[in-house]
């Protein structure tokens, strides 16, 4: 494992929060006993993450949809190489729902074996970028990037968590023939979140009637989202983790287009050039603007 910087390190080319793995544990994860009913919820760092998980913890579990539950989302679906809160995943009951960053070489060889489902959701780059810009300016476990010019070079060179945003998504989707997966866009989501909860509970293989499918979308909204402890990780960033300041909010603003609002239009032209030069001929699509069709 390389150091990277003093917040990040590096293990067989992918970036970790340093403060939170081991490499003992690291160097376990590819022989983890995975189950055919698992489910893995893979995104890029700032990808709509915690979305998804509030999604898919809406579905599988009635108790959330009811609220008749007090578990928080990162203990229903933890993110699987962090287990910052020490759970013993051989003993979590099945369905397991996982959350990870990690790149498809890295991830637990029993997911190209078992029928276990995997769901890969992509957000157009560069509101990833600026995403991710405001995250590490507030949380104490990054390093800051006080100019946009600073986190946009480390952002396009890797130099961030998850690395290199090109590679990741590239790698999931060249070798998809390889996992039980199914890639969903934050943005079409964004746009039309009940169609996509019900092509998630296709994929997943998960009925709910009208009334459930409804609760599920009621809940799932970014404004609920926020406002509901369960969902919302501010607790824990500012209780467990730390903040460099009070100005900070993990869940910010979930919209479609903010990048135009952080990038001056020399910072987008060298954006543009690099994403053709890297995304060339590859088939999903990208959604830059909440006006775009």
């Amino acid at each position: 494992m390389d150091k990277t910087n003093e917040y990040l390190v590096n293990f067989k080319g992918h970036n970790f929060v340093k403060r939170f793995v081991k490499t003992e544990d690291l160097e376990k994860i590819d022989d983890f006993d995975i189950r055919d009913d698992d489910v893995f919820i893979i995104t890029y760092p700032k990808s709509g993450t915690i979305w998804t998980q509030q999604i898919l913890r809406l579905i599988y579990f009635e108790g959330h949809r009811n609220n008749t539950e007090n578990i928080s989302t990162m203990y229903r679906t933890p993110v699987f190489e962090y287990n910052i809160h020490n759970l013993d995943y051989a003993k979590m009951s099945s369905p397991r729902i996982f959350t990870s960053h990690l790149p498809y070489y890295l991830v637990p060889k029993g997911l190209t074996e078992k029928k276990t489902k995997t769901l890969y959701i992509y957000r157009n780059p560069k509101d990833v970028l600026i995403s991710y810009f405001h995250f590490s300016n507030w949380v104490a476990i990054f390093e800051a990037t006080y100019t946009m010019d600073q986190c946009l070079e480390k952002f396009l060179n890797g130099k961030v968590l998850g690395n290199c945003w090109f590679d990741h998504i590239r790698g999931w989707y060249e070798h998809r023939h390889d996992f039980n997966i199914m890639f969903l866009s934050y943005e079409d989501m964004k746009k039309d979140l009940r169609s996509s909860v019900l092509k998630i509970c296709n994929f997943l293989e998960k009925e709910l009637n009208e009334e459930d499918v409804d609760a599920v979308v009621r809940q799932a909204t970014f404004e609920n989202m926020k406002s509901d402890p369960l969902a919302n990780c501010n607790y824990i960033i500012n209780n467990e983790i730390g903040v460099k300041n009070n100005d900070g909010d993990f869940l910010r603003k979930g919209t479609i287009g903010d990048w135009k609002n952080h990038l001056t239009v020399k910072q987008n032209e060298r954006f543009n050039m690099i994403f053709k030069r890297n995304m060339k001929h590859f088939p999903l699509k990208f959604i830059w603007d909440i006006n775009e069709q």
